[in-house]
């Protein structure tokens, strides 16, 4: 694997026996240097956004009712490339930028999809020219080797690729990945965190294939996972609801790329035969190589809730005689807030389900054979389900234990009525005076501005499509 690989690209894989010491040190700091440069950078690029008025006006299908400045990608890209110069300077992550190209790949891509992604938040480019970009991108990466070179199939082992195949199905990988990211970033801070947690599980797979089969070439997707890891927790707290901007394509294309760059890494550097799973009968060596599988399939478990969603409104339109693409109201976090969830609520319940995904997906590659774990996704996924459910219930609480929850919860409890926005009327006219018109309530001022109080979330049976 390591010569087809130096035949095609020139690219060697010598790594060190061992790296000096565990870089877990090394990583935290990369991580911390990207996410204080991703957190420090998107103020002022929100300023930006608003000068330069990337502020598209709100349409009927999105779920914000304010102006919200876009292009939060442009610290992120920052965040990613003062990453990989710290890591470059550090003692054991530096040998990954001398002994493998995959950075620099990882950077041009990076570079390319980002720029797009740019002029797409000003202009809103056509979505085929995007497509286009995105495939470029993923080429880009692979004539600098950044590319799949073999593929496990359950009872026969590693099939290795031609060349055209490795790049199709690479490309393939780049492009449903990035759109599966731009598909999900449908609430605030919804893309970002599912992305982070997503990364956080790749990490873990990707050190413990580094550190416990010995594998050196796993060190490139682990230095990846760190830094998207970073840039997403920097940008965060900038994008939580309420959002002060929003990472636009320009985030969420770059984000999805370096998940799948990581992905493909571990994939093309790590020969299946230095893991030393294929000892024992063909039984045997097809549960053994699950770890192997992994790699390509925690960078889609993303995917496992949009796509989840996209063929439920395909169905559900098809069903009602529409167009699988017309727009409608029924997605899922458009259902949870329908059903009474909170906007923060329904993000961190699409949290809980990646994360249960994710996380499943790693104990099941460090122990296939455990029923625990089945067990234990199975016990969480009825935790999931109640919670989903959770506003359908009518609590009765006791009458000792009414002290001790919300009033709203309380037997008895008078329910508010919202108080109708109706304009100010003014005082009645003194006699022998013209009698003077309503003066209007004075409107809300747009809270991305940071000049006045931030309006709240208005009727959410009201909500459109995703953003």
């Amino acid at each position: 694997m390591r010569r087809e690989r130096e035949r095609r690209y020139g690219v060697g894989l010598r790594w060190p026996a061992r790296p000096v010491g565990k870089p877990v040190r090394e990583y935290l700091l990369t991580l911390c240097i990207t996410a204080a440069v991703t957190y420090l950078l998107t103020g002022p690029v929100r300023k930006f956004a608003i000068v330069a008025g990337a502020m598209p006006e709100i349409r009927a299908r999105d779920v914000h009712r304010e102006p919200t400045p876009r292009l939060g990608g442009i610290a992120m890209f920052f965040g990613l490339c003062a990453g990989l110069l710290v890591a470059d300077n550090l003692a054991n992550l530096s040998a990954v930028f001398e002994q493998s190209n995959e950075p620099r790949a990882l950077l041009s891509g990076a570079a390319l999809i980002w720029l797009i992604g740019v002029l797409d938040d000003k202009f809103e480019i056509d979505a085929l020219i995007k497509l286009g970009g995105q495939m470029i991108a993923a080429g880009v990466m692979v004539m600098q080797g950044l590319t799949i070179l073999w593929l496990p199939i359950p009872g026969v082992g590693s099939v290795a690729l031609t060349q055209w195949q490795g790049t199709l199905l690479t490309v393939a990988l780049v492009v449903i990945t990035i759109n599966a990211v731009n598909f999900v970033d449908g609430l605030d801070g919804l893309a970002a965190g599912m992305v982070c947690i997503a990364a956080t599980a790749f990490f873990l797979y990707a050190y413990r294939v580094w550190m416990s089969y010995g594998i050196e070439a796993a060190a490139p997707a682990s230095l990846f996972a760190v830094i998207l890891i970073g840039m997403c927790l920097g940008f965060l707290p900038h994008n939580m609801h309420p959002a002060r901007i929003f990472m636009g394509d320009s985030g969420s294309m770059l984000i999805g790329l370096v998940l799948a760059a990581g992905a493909i890494s571990i994939t093309g550097q790590v020969d299946p035969d230095a893991l030393k799973l294929f000892a024992g009968s063909e039984k045997a060596a097809v549960h053994q190589t699950v770890p192997v599988y992994i790699p390509l399939l925690l960078p889609l478990t993303i995917i496992a809730i949009p796509a989840a969603d996209l063929i439920l409104a395909i169905v559900r339109r098809t069903w009602r005689g529409q167009s699988p693409f017309a727009a409608d109201r029924g997605h899922l976090h458009h259902r949870l807030l329908e059903i009474g969830h909170s906007h923060s609520r329904a993000v961190l319940i699409m949290y809980f389900w990646s994360a249960l995904i994710a996380f499943g997906a790693l104990a099941y590659s460090v122990n296939s054979a455990s029923m625990w774990i089945v067990l234990g996704v199975v016990f969480l996924s009825a935790i999931g389900l109640l919670l989903l459910l959770l506003p359908r219930f009518t609590p009765r609480t006791p009458r000792w234990a009414e002290a001790f929850v919300p009033p709203r919860y309380r037997r008895g409890a008078p329910v508010a009525e919202p108080a109708a926005a109706t304009p100010q009327t003014a005082a009645e006219p003194e006699p022998g005076e013209e009698p003077r018109s309503p003066v209007p309530a004075a409107p809300r001022l747009n809270g991305a501005t940071a000049i006045g109080a931030r309006a709240r979330l208005l009727d959410r049976g009201k909500a459109g499509t995703p953003r």
